[in-house]
């Protein structure tokens, strides 16, 4: 029997244009948080371990808020994302405030995770689909360099309070990632969806694009390739305060090397998240709907 894949939740975000953290902000009709349905998913769709990513100073909220709900019905871990983490020591104190980004996140849990996992931001809600098929995946496929991505279609990531940066996807005939591109300022306008471009043109995007929404799924060699360009990137980022290392940069490193390959899901499901304040009401409205339709209990861990 395989052993059963890791859910890895990536909470060390600060939730800048939020104000608060999001990540522990309550949604549901009992209190619940965007993170307890994707824990109430992943544990539904077949996921064997939790392991959170968090900054120190909200590490001990964290445990409290989920140790308890998760005691009995699943193993849970938390690694914490430092400044200093993996960064090469002879590059001295590194002088910098904001996380390293989200492929550095996932780095930082390589000590915690043996399995293959998936991986999700902390303040999406992405459905019981995308759970079950990255679950479904983890476990059959066995080649130890060939990932998946569940992709979402645009029209059901955006939110109406302003605008938002998509990853959008590009694959082959076969269903493999061949592309990702970062698109900013994606927001509707008289019916149709734009993206801003270099020159800060309008670029129409058709509402059906598949776009990343951060839910990857990755074997185990994810870690040793991403630590390598990694301690690169430090080598050339040390002095810029707000580079970035993302998933998307790597991801786009094994698919252009020949290291790696990335398969394209699409989930049908509407993503929802809280990209600002004005969002919360929606998210709330869209989780009564859910539970309403008999797919959430009334109270998730009642």
């Amino acid at each position: 029997m395989t052993e059963k894949p890791t859910l890895l939740i990536l909470a060390a975000g600060m939730g800048s244009r939020y104000g608060g953290i999001k990540q522990l902000d309550e949604f549901g009709p009992n209190g619940e948080t965007i993170i307890d349905y994707s824990l109430y998913d992943a544990i539904k769709a077949g996921f064997g371990r939790i392991v959170f990513i968090v900054r120190k100073d909200i590490l001990e909220a964290a445990k409290e808020l989920f140790e308890p709900k998760l005691a009995g019905r699943i193993e849970v871990d938390f690694a914490l994302q430092e400044l200093d983490s993996f960064v090469p020591e002879d590059l001295g104190p590194v002088e910098r405030t904001k996380p390293w980004g989200t492929a550095h996140a996932v780095l930082c849990a390589k000590d915690h995770i043996r399995t293959p996992f998936a991986v999700i931001n902390a303040d999406d809600f992405y459905g019981y689909d995308a759970f079950e098929q990255s679950a479904r995946f983890l476990s059959e496929n066995t080649d130890p360099n060939t990932h998946a991505v569940v992709g979402y279609r645009l029209d059901n990531t955006l939110s109406d309070h302003g605008t938002v940066s998509r990853g959008v996807c590009e694959a082959n005939a076969q269903g493999e990632l061949t592309d990702i591109n970062e698109r900013t300022k994606v927001g509707k306008e008289n019916g149709k969806i734009y993206y801003q471009g270099e020159h800060g043109e309008k670029v129409e995007l058709a509402p059906d694009t598949i776009v990343s929404m951060n839910f990857w799924a990755f074997k185990p060699s994810f870690f040793d390739q991403s630590q390598k360009l990694f301690e690169s990137y430090a080598r050339e980022n040390i002095n810029s305060p707000k580079a970035e290392f993302f998933i998307p940069i790597v991801v786009s490193h094994l698919t252009s090397s020949g290291e790696g390959k990335v398969k394209v899901f699409e989930s049908n499901a509407k993503w929802f998240g809280v990209t600002y304040q004005e969002d919360k009401p929606i998210v709330k409205e869209s989780l009564r709907k859910l539970i309403a339709e008999g797919k959430y209990p009334e109270n998730l861990w009642g």
